[in-house]
């Protein structure tokens, strides 16, 4: 296993992290002058800074990507719907590739309507078949620019309204069924967050292998938890055996980076600072 005591060459930071305290040009300048090397920028940012400009900050300051959040949510009421979806996931697509970003990470979406509490239909079957026929045709499109995408599972308690996707196993099922050949060009994102309870996660890592492990993402699972989205813990501060799953993913073949993604109010309410000194802390002592 790799060792990150000495150094945070191997950390990024998803920039979701520290999204309340500074905007993206802000944020990518603090890492650039803390020697992280790397981000995992959300669209929202990205538009709200502009998309030429963040390239080119990305350029003069040296720092890169380690994932591109997100695409996905295919879903939909009706064919009109659907098809939006699938043309926002294309924009998706060429903004990764004009930032190089290494992966589009796919937050696949559920029940339509769900988060604002009018769900379109109640059919979890059918989003799942909606998703899977999304990524399909956006993986048709990644394949003519070369940009790989990853798909996220989400914790059970997210079914519902953000993804119909919840283990690694089933997302492997859709890699291997879209994408037989083992391209690279589709994987998933192993957010620990999402599948540290999972008793059949070291298995499925271990079936992934190295072309279809594209992005890890780390934080903690604070117990008690308070809020089940806004409430992650900072590494080392909750119940996930972080070197554990870290070694099962490098045995498999994960050589790429340790993205830090923490939804917290907790974190949110503090200086943006000491948010990533302690990133760089806990990343060195015990992701």
């Amino acid at each position: 296993m790799r060792d990150l005591s000495n150094d945070h060459a191997l950390l990024s930071l998803n920039t979701a992290t520290v999204r309340k305290q500074w905007r993206l040009d802000r944020i990518i300048d603090e890492c650039a002058r803390r020697g992280i090397h790397a981000i995992s920028p959300w669209r929202d940012q990205v538009a709200d800074v502009g998309l030429e400009t963040v390239a080119r900050l990305l350029r003069t300051t040296g720092v890169g990507l380690s994932g591109y959040c997100r695409g996905g949510f295919y879903p939909a009421a009706n064919t009109a719907g659907l098809t939006a979806a699938l043309e926002d996931n294309r924009r998706a697509v060429d903004e990764a590739r004009a930032l190089d970003a290494p992966c589009l990470v796919l937050v696949v979406g559920s029940l339509p309507g769900a988060l604002q509490g009018v769900p379109a239909y109640t059919d979890i079957a059918r989003a799942r078949g909606e998703v899977r026929d999304g990524i399909a045709a956006t993986l048709e499109y990644a394949r003519t620019v070369g940009m790989p995408l990853a798909i996220e599972p989400l914790h059970p308690m997210q079914a519902a309204e953000r993804a119909c996707i919840n283990t690694l196993e089933q997302a492997l099922d859709l890699c291997d069924e879209l994408d037989p050949e083992r391209s690279g060009m589709l994987g998933v994102a192993v957010d620990v967050y999402h599948v540290w309870w999972d008793p059949k996660l070291h298995a499925q890592i271990r079936r992934a292998g190295a072309k279809r492990l594209l992005a890890y993402h780390v934080c903690d699972w604070l117990a008690p938890t308070r809020d089940l989205l806004n409430d992650r813990g900072m590494m080392g501060d909750g119940v996930i055996e972080l070197k554990t799953i870290r070694r099962e993913m490098e045995s498999a073949g994960y050589a790429g980076l340790c993205e830090v993604e923490i939804f917290s109010e907790d974190w949110w309410s503090r200086p943006g600072e000491e948010v990533l000194d302690t990133c760089i802390q806990r990343h060195r002592s015990v992701v």
